[in-house]
């Protein structure tokens, strides 16, 4: 096997800041002058990954407010309810985000814009532990 798997205990649903676990995990798995592409790709259907404004918690409020406005728990044709009310929005909230990102890595240093920050968006209720594959490829 030549990843890593970062794990993310959640507790309900909202975005989680990642960002600082991507880095020291980044940090252990690079020398320290290395360049290249970090990957991460979460495994599973009722979360996801985005990149978004990380320095004024009302911004991540607002993203969260935003899917909860686009795929209500409410709407009358949904089906899929197996695990709960949240089963098949927390589905229709994952189609909107990433599943896989991919960064640039410059001298062990992870590249994001000043104000960027990686989430894990969960989407379920319960408390939940997530896997992200993470994968450094040197240049």
């Amino acid at each position: 096997m030549n990843y890593q798997t970062l794990t993310i205990n959640t507790h309900g649903e909202r975005f989680y800041n990642i960002t600082n676990e991507v880095k020291r995990t980044l940090a252990k798995a690079t020398g320290d002058n290395d360049n290249g592409i970090l990957h991460l790709f979460i495994t599973h259907t009722s979360c996801g990954l985005t990149i978004n404004e990380s320095y004024d918690p009302s911004a991540k409020e607002d993203l969260e407010s935003f899917l909860d406005y686009i795929a209500p728990r409410n709407l009358p044709f949904i089906k899929h309810t197996d695990e709960g009310p949240d089963d098949s929005p927390s589905h229709m909230k994952t189609m909107l985000v990433n599943q896989s990102m991919s960064f640039v890595v410059d001298n062990s240093e992870l590249i994001l814009g000043t104000w960027q920050g990686i989430y894990l968006c969960e989407f379920r209720d319960s408390p939940k532990q997530r896997s992200i594959i993470f994968k450094f490829v040197k240049d």
